[in-house]
């Protein structure tokens, strides 16, 4: 992936800092650039219909995210904790924004709450939090007490609110599974009119970046996913009828491929994926893609040349940056449809 992550730089003028609907637009009224081959469209993501049909399913990740952020005293120091993944009713991976910490460390939280550093996480700098309450005890904790996930490139703190999804029901994720935060309540009733389906699936995103240029290793970044029976069930039916499944959201594709068995059938899953996608994964279930612009440095920018060469990859990503697309959760949309997909 070197050749395209050295091939291009955002400007800091492309970061998106401002929600859409803060901007004086609504959220579908992002722009859109459509991926087809060669053909590459630049449109405004309220088009959406134009570029689907009746036989096709949109699959959505409909995790909720949760405020992941809290403030923490270790010692008479001030430090954040970052909450990435959780493992068991009162632990979490977890980056503590501040330090270094090493097992048997204590963080003191507000409200009498504490943290006891048990081990270290998956991968470094992650560490294993056990925190002094459970269950719902401390979810209603983190809800009451903590903060949206909030990188450098945004200016002001928004409300948990603009980091969701219209349609977000499953409290699990640290940062907003971004794909689907262009969608309207009305674009998904003009899609439902012209007979688009849409299914459900759950993935938990964990934290996409540790900060001091630190990405995850995606061999090394297990999300807990769970794809129900019904979602299945579509999957089976549109396939049979030569219909595409179009992904919304890197998570989607992650989560139906670990699931899908050599010839591209699901059963209902539930459970742990490390899948990590490049150009030289074939693709079994999923036909199009539906997800932000991604950072040079990003692994997802990887999945995306095993739906579209890099080079056309890299072409498009050139026009968008020449048109001025907005980057990161709050930015552009990009569709990626499969040429040899039946229609």
């Amino acid at each position: 992936m070197a050749a395209i992550g050295n091939a291009f730089k955002i400007p800091q003028s492309l970061n998106a800092k401002v929600p859409a609907e803060r901007r004086g637009s609504g959220r579908d009224d992002v722009r859109l650039m459509v991926m087809e081959g060669e053909d590459v469209h630049h449109e405004r993501f309220s088009s959406l219909p134009d570029f689907l049909n009746e036989r096709d399913l949109l699959v959505f990740n409909n995790s909720r995210t949760i405020p992941a952020v809290l403030k923490a005293a270790a010692g008479n120091r001030e430090v954040e904790v970052r909450l990435s993944r959780q493992l068991d009713d009162h632990r979490w991976e977890a980056l503590i924004w501040g330090g270094l910490f090493s097992a048997g460390d204590e963080l003191m939280l507000n409200e009498g709450v504490s943290a006891v550093v048990t081990g270290t996480g998956k991968e470094k700098p992650l560490i294993i939090l056990a925190f002094s309450i459970s269950g719902v005890e401390l979810m209603d904790y983190i809800y009451r007490l903590g903060e949206p996930v909030r990188y450098e490139y945004i200016d002001s703190a928004w409300t948990l609110d603009a980091y969701q999804t219209a349609y977000a029901s499953v409290p699990g994720s640290v940062e907003m599974a971004s794909a689907g935060r262009a969608f309207s309540w009305n674009l998904l009733g003009k899609l439902k009119e012209k007979g688009v389906k849409t299914a459900f699936l759950t993935l938990h995103t964990g934290l996409s970046y540790y900060g001091h240029d630190r990405w995850p290793n995606p061999e090394k970044h297990p999300e807990s996913y769970h794809i129900p029976k019904e979602t299945v069930d579509l999957i089976r039916s549109v396939k049979k009828a030569h219909g595409r499944v179009i992904a919304v959201g890197t998570t989607v594709v992650r989560a139906l491929e670990t699931a899908a068995d050599e010839n591209g059938d699901l059963t209902e899953a539930e459970g742990i994926t490390s899948l990590y996608i490049r150009k030289e994964y074939r693709l079994k279930t999923v036909d199009g893609l539906i997800t932000g612009l991604h950072e040079p440095e990003a692994t997802h920018l990887e999945m995306l040349t095993a739906f579209t060469p890099e080079h056309q990859l890299f072409e498009a990503y050139r026009q968008a940056l020449k048109r001025g697309y907005l980057w990161h959760e709050f930015g552009d949309m990009n569709l990626i449809l499969r040429k040899n997909v039946l229609q």
